[in-house]
């Protein structure tokens, strides 16, 4: 988990946020066991920025991985704050129910969940199959 939450709290310092001051930074591990990590990218064209969980997933992606074993998202707050709900279900798309998520704030408060629990009933798949 160390080297998740610092992957997560370096990346939240490369954030770009001039228009809400408010950096986040995401990291996620793998199966294989490697990190992936986004920060929020702003743009003064609300709302085409990108979150920093969708950074982290297109980094994975990008890499050739396909597979969410946990997740950390940091913030400067007061409170941990979740991924949004586009977010938890990006992170559903490539992680199952019982990942688990820490969310966290940069003075070091952590809540600690699983993306099951943030998004129960999760868009998946199987909705798309259809009887014949």
């Amino acid at each position: 988990m160390t080297d998740l939450k610092s992957a997560a709290i370096a990346v939240r310092e490369n954030a770009h946020a001039p228009y809400s001051n408010f950096q986040v930074g995401a990291a996620l591990r793998t199966a294989s066991g490697a990190i992936f990590a986004g920060c929020n990218v702003e743009n003064v064209a609300y709302p085409q920025g990108t979150c920093a969980e969708a950074g982290a997933i297109a980094a994975m992606v990008a890499a050739g991985e396909r597979e969410i074993a946990e997740v950390y998202v940091v913030a400067g707050s007061p409170m941990p704050v979740t991924p949004c709900g586009g977010c938890r279900q990006k992170l559903a798309e490539f992680g199952g129910g019982d990942v688990p998520v820490t969310m966290a704030t940069v003075a070091g408060v952590e809540q600690r969940t699983t993306l099951g629990e943030l998004l129960p009933g999760a868009f998946s798949q199987a909705f798309l199959e259809t009887d014949t």
